[in-house]
């Protein structure tokens, strides 16, 4: 056991992923608790009065557990710095880029990674359906969980989504048959690769936070050579953005053609503060390779920093 620390949890907030968080930051409460830190929980509000009030005296440690615009992209990693209070997960810049997917595609490309065909358009040419031939996902630029993802098939060559809320801007990208990998990092090491396959349709928000509805296959199950590929990638994603602490890589494999155990690895995004819910898929792949939940947690914790 390491040294008692006084551990802020910050949590909640106002995204499109708030529910998601409060889970996040209450199962990883309850663990720092179990392990003697003096824990207490922060419900982020648009006041940043009340959260400089939130974090006085000042924690030895703010664990990060927000989800999403505001809490994962640099934001609230801003006000900490300026505080100068350490933190968990990535810092400033490394969380503004891999929540902007345009600007995290380029930069996997500049580190030789393989991304989907894809680009910027205007939300009202997604909407006349004047972007590419289908099938292909429209995805907002800046959210995350699957957050608005769809994906626009050959017998479905239209995007309905005339409420769409995200924004004058939509990211579309060629859809990449095959299967769904992620890929934790911890630290400097990839600690595994994990398949997910939902039960119907793709690996959306629903499927991700309702029990049964995918699959987890962990690990994945590729030759031990495409494994180690798949490693090296999320690896090196992480890397590309300059992320710190643990982060999760998804990819696309696509096997269609060939044999099953061919084909190439695509980049979808990187994910800075993966979620701590009981079906979130970085606890299940450290927990593989014997890295307990409480472990995993207190690992983070130590590992918080504040960049000078």
């Amino acid at each position: 056991m390491t040294a008692r620390r006084r551990v802020a949890v910050l949590m909640g907030g106002w995204s499109a992923e708030r529910e998601v968080s409060l889970v996040s930051g209450a199962a990883v409460a309850r663990a720092l608790t179990s392990l003697g830190h003096d824990v207490a929980t922060i419900d982020l509000t648009r006041d940043i009065g009340a959260l400089t009030a939130r974090l006085t005296p000042r924690p030895d440690v703010v664990f990060n557990a927000l989800h999403g615009r505001y809490g994962e992209d640099g934001c609230v990693q801003g006000i900490l710095d300026i505080l100068d209070i350490p933190y968990t997960h990535s810092g400033v810049l490394a969380s503004a880029l891999a929540m902007d997917k345009p600007t995290a595609r380029r930069l996997f490309e500049h580190a030789g990674l393989r991304v989907a065909e894809g680009s910027v358009v205007r939300r009202d040419d997604v909407l006349a359906g004047r972007v590419m031939a289908p099938p292909y996902v429209v995805k907002p630029v800046n959210e995350g969980s699957s957050v608005g993802v769809r994906i626009v098939r050959e017998n479905d060559p239209s995007f309905h989504e005339s409420s769409w809320p995200y924004g004058d801007e939509v990211l579309i990208e060629r859809y990449v048959p095959g299967r769904e990998m992620t890929v934790a990092v911890m630290g400097d090491r990839a600690l595994g690769a994990l398949e997910i396959r939902p039960k119907s349709g793709f690996y959306n928000y629903e499927a991700k936070y309702t029990e049964g509805k995918a699959d987890h296959l962990m690990p994945a199950p590729l030759p031990p050579k495409r494994y180690d590929e798949a490693m090296a990638i999320g690896l090196a994603a992480h890397r590309a953005l300059g992320c710190r602490g643990v982060s999760r890589t998804d990819l696309r494999f696509d096997d269609t053609k060939g044999t099953a155990d061919d084909g190439p690895f695509y980049v979808l995004e990187v994910n800075t503060q993966p979620g701590m819910t009981p079906l979130s898929l970085v606890p299940e792949i450290a927990g593989h390779v014997g890295i307990g939940f409480q472990q995993l947690v207190n690992w983070i914790v130590e590992d918080a920093s504040c960049p000078r």
